[in-house]
């Protein structure tokens, strides 16, 4: 599949993506996005570490000087962190199983389509390492929220009762 093709669905997943964060709410958002902002700065980071120490390859970039994990870090990741906090935050045990229902379906079936398009590949990393990094970064994220996330929303919030 094209280059140009892939570009064109990225794009459409980084908007479709950005249109339900602003379907979340002004409460949620204000609540649970210093922790997915925090989350994604991680992840562009690991990401920027693993293609120099060749975990992986990313080869459909929408533009050619910008991080190829960028779309995906703006756009699904961010988004789907608020909405995972959103629904499951106060209940750990639920938080724990979305995100591992959640890390299995990116590391099994998206990448293998990802992969199949050309997009993006595994290299010296194995799927199930994939899917136990992210894991752990779904409890960095959570802790995030609970020690630092809940601290800061509770300042936004105090100024306007």
């Amino acid at each position: 599949m094209s280059h140009k093709r892939n570009k064109r669905y990225i794009l459409i997943l980084m908007l479709i993506s950005w249109v339900f964060l602003l379907l979340a709410g002004k409460e949620t958002l204000k609540r649970y996005l210093p922790a997915s902002m925090f989350m994604s700065l991680l992840v562009y980071s690991e990401n920027v570490l693993a293609e120099r120490i060749n975990w992986w390859t990313i080869s459909t970039r929408l533009f050619p000087k910008v991080n190829g994990v960028m779309p995906f870090v703006i756009g699904v990741f961010l988004t789907g962190s608020v909405w995972i906090l959103k629904f499951t935050y106060q209940n750990i045990y639920l938080y724990v199983f979305v995100n591992i229902v959640v890390d299995t379906f990116f590391t099994y079936p998206f990448y293998s389509l990802f992969k199949k398009l050309g997009v993006w590949k595994l290299t010296h990393l194995k799927q199930y390492k994939l899917s136990l990094l992210f894991f752990m970064k779904s409890l960095l994220m959570y802790a995030f929220q609970k020690y630092i996330g809940e601290r800061l929303y509770s300042k936004i919030k105090a100024p306007l009762q």
